[in-house]
């Protein structure tokens, strides 16, 4: 079995997103935009989240649009064709690791919880229904 593991260090684009699976388990997924400068000019990246089970359910209750995070997981790259014929890719990632990083953008106040760092372990991939 190979993988690729990923660090990112970015802004949520929009609030999380919580549902249940059939079987009853929490799944949360959010936008994480990544940007760097290139010359005179800012490049974002956009990666799709996703958290699991216990993770998912804290992620979903704490997280807000422009808030800044830490995530680790495992980097799957898409591709997929639009209605309209053009290529495209989505990068994924499946969360392993989170961390608070700070505020909002717009909002400099913190919580002491900003500090604390979250692991959940995801066991077999398996288990999940992807």
């Amino acid at each position: 079995m190979s993988f690729a593991q990923i660090q990112l260090l970015g802004n949520l684009g929009r609030d999380p997103e919580m549902n249940y699976t059939p079987d009853g388990t929490a799944v949360t997924k959010f936008g994480v935009a990544v940007s760097r400068k290139v010359k005179d000019s800012e490049e974002t990246t956009w990666y799709n989240c996703t958290a699991w089970r216990n993770l998912a359910e804290m992620l979903s209750k704490h997280l807000k649009k422009g808030q800044m995070v830490f995530v680790q997981g495992d980097l799957n790259v898409r591709q997929y064709t639009t209605k309209d014929g053009r290529n495209g890719i989505s990068l994924d990632v499946t969360i392993d690791k989170f961390q608070f990083a700070g505020g909002k953008k717009e909002d400099s106040s913190t919580s002491s919880s900003k500090s604390d760092a979250f692991d959940d372990s995801l066991g077999d991939l398996e288990d999940h229904p992807f």
